[in-house]
C-alpha cells in the first residue's frame, strides 16, 4: 500500500508539473510566433504601400526601417491571361531564379491571395492589366521560431525528467507523515485484534458454561452468535492488515488453478441451490499459476460467496476461469435485484462499504470481503474490477499473472 501511495504521489506531482511546463512552453512559443508573424505582415504592408524600390525608407519606426533594410523579397507580375513573370529579384541575390519561379508557381496555383509558401510570405495585389505578387523571404525569422520551439521543447522534457528524478528521491520524505499514520493504523488494528481475542474467548467460554448449567436460551444463543461474528470480524481485520504490509510473504508454489477453482467453488453450487438459485462452473482445463494456494482459495471463496448472497432468487450465477492475454482471468457473474449506480460501483472495494446496508446485515457481511479479494489479487501481480452490463448483471473480473 505504501509503495502504491508513493507511486501515486509521484504520478500526480509529475502530471501537474508536466502540464504547467507544457502550458508555459506553449504560451512562450505562441507569443513568439504571433510577434514574428505580426512583424512579417507589417513588413509586407510597408513594402506594398511604399514601393519595393524604396527599401527601408518607408518604415515609420527605426525598428521597421531596419526590418525593411534587411528584408529579402521579390515580386511577380501576373497577367490577365494567366501567365506570370519574375519582376524584381535584386533583393534576393544568390537565390536561383528557378527556385523563385517554383515558389511563385506553387503560391499562385494554391488559389490563395496571401499566406506562407515554404519559407516565403506572399500577398497578391491588384494592378492595372493584372496582379502583382510580392514574396518576402522569411527563412531567418522562421528558423528562429523553429529553433526556439525545439530548444523550449527540449528544456521542457529535460525539466520534467529532472523533476521526476527529484520527486522520486524526495517523495518518501513528502509522504512520510501519511506513511507513519498508515503504519500506526495497521499496528493498531493488529494489536487491537490480538487484545480483543482474549476477552472474546473468555465470553465464549462463559456462555458455554452458562449454557451447560442453565440450559440454552435465546439470550445465550444471541450472545454466542455475536461473539462468533466479532471473532470473525477481528480475524478479517488482522488478515487484511497483514496483506497491506509491503514485506508480506506469500507461500508460493506452482498450482493447478483450474482444479483449485473447481474444488473451491463446488460447495457454493449446493449453497446456491439451497437458496433457490443456480451456479454454473465454466472452467478451462490446464491453467497453471504460481501463487499462494490459501490466498487464492480465499479469493475464489469471497467472490463466489458474494455472488450467492446477493444474486436474486431464481438467478443463474456463472463462475468462469479463462486464459486472457498474458494471464488468467477469473470471473463471477450474477444478476442484481436493482441496478447499481456508478458511484456505488466505484466504492465496492472500499473497506466497510456496503452497497445495501440492510441486505448486508441480513447476510452477515462486514464490508471487508471485497477489500481482501482486491489485496490478494494485487499481491499476485493482478487486479480486480467490477462492471455492470446492460442487462443489469454484475460482473467481477479478476486478472492474475500466470
Amino acid at each position: 500500500m505504501i509503495r502504491g501511495i508513493r507511486r501515486r504521489f509521484i504520478r500526480i506531482a509529475l502530471m501537474v508539473l508536466a502540464l504547467a511546463m507544457v502550458l508555459v512552453t506553449g504560451i512562450i512559443n505562441a507569443a513568439n510566433w504571433i510577434n514574428v508573424r505580426s512583424e512579417l505582415w507589417e513588413t509586407m504592408s510597408n513594402l506594398s504601400e511604399n514601393g519595393m524600390q524604396k527599401g527601408g525608407k518607408g518604415g515609420k519606426t527605426r525598428h521597421m526601417r531596419n526590418m525593411l533594410d534587411e528584408s529579402r523579397f521579390f515580386s511577380v507580375n501576373v497577367y490577365s491571361d494567366g501567365t506570370y513573370a519574375l519582376n524584381d529579384i535584386s533583393r534576393v541575390a544568390g537565390i536561383d531564379s528557378e527556385e523563385l519561379t517554383r515558389v511563385a508557381q506553387k503560391a499562385l496555383n494554391s488559389g490563395r491571395t496571401s499566406g506562407f509558401v515554404e519559407d516565403y510570405l506572399f500577398a497578391v495585389t491588384e494592378r492595372r492589366g493584372g496582379q502583382t505578387a510580392l514574396f518576402l523571404n522569411c527563412e531567418t525569422k522562421l528558423s528562429r521560431v523553429r529553433r526556439l520551439a525545439l530548444i523550449s521543447a527540449l528544456a521542457c522534457v529535460g525539466c520534467i525528467l529532472l523533476a521526476w528524478l527529484l520527486v522520486a528521491l524526495f517523495s518518501s520524505r513528502a509522504i512520510r507523515p501519511l506513511v507513519e499514520n498508515a503504519i500506526q493504523q495497521k499496528q493498531f488494528i493488529t494489536d487491537a485484534g490480538h487484545e480483543l481475542k482474549t476477552p472474546l474467548t473468555v465470553i465464549s467460554a462463559n456462555m458455554d458454561v452458562l449454557a451447560m448449567e442453565t440450559g440454552k436460551n435465546e439470550w445465550i444463543q444471541s450472545t454466542q452468535k455475536q461473539v462468533a461474528n466479532m471473532r470473525a470480524l477481528v480475524n478479517e481485520l488482522i488478515y487484511l492488515s497483514r496483506l497491506d504490509e509491503e514485506d508480506a510473504r506469500l507461500e508460493k508454489s506452482e498450482l493447478d488453478l483450474s482444479k483449485l477453482v473447481r474444488e473451491t467453488a463446488e460447495p457454493f453450487v449446493g449453497m446456491a441451490e439451497f437458496a433457490g438459485k443456480s451456479m454454473r462452473l465454466d472452467v478451462e482445463d490446464g491453467l497453471r499459476l504460481t501463487g499462494d494456494e490459501a490466498m487464492l482459495k480465499r479469493l475464489v471463496s469471497i467472490l463466489c460467496d458474494n455472488a450467492v448472497k446477493y444474486a436474486p432468487e431464481g438467478d443463474g450465477i456463472v463462475v468462469a476461469l479463462r486464459r486472457g492475454g498474458k494471464g488468467i482471468v477469473f470471473t463471477t457473474e450474477n444478476a442484481l435485484t436493482k441496478p447499481m449506480d456508478d458511484e456505488t460501483l466505484r466504492h465496492l472495494f472500499n473497506r466497510f462499504y456496503r452497497a445495501d446496508a440492510s441486505r448486508s446485515k441480513e447476510s452477515g457481511g462486514y464490508g471487508i470481503g471485497l477489500s481482501v479479494a482486491k489485496a490478494i489479487a494485487e499481491k499476485h501481480g493482478g487486479s480486480i474490477r467490477v462492471n455492470q452490463g446492460k442487462q443489469g448483471r454484475l460482473l467481477f473480473l479478476c486478472s492474475l499473472r500466470s
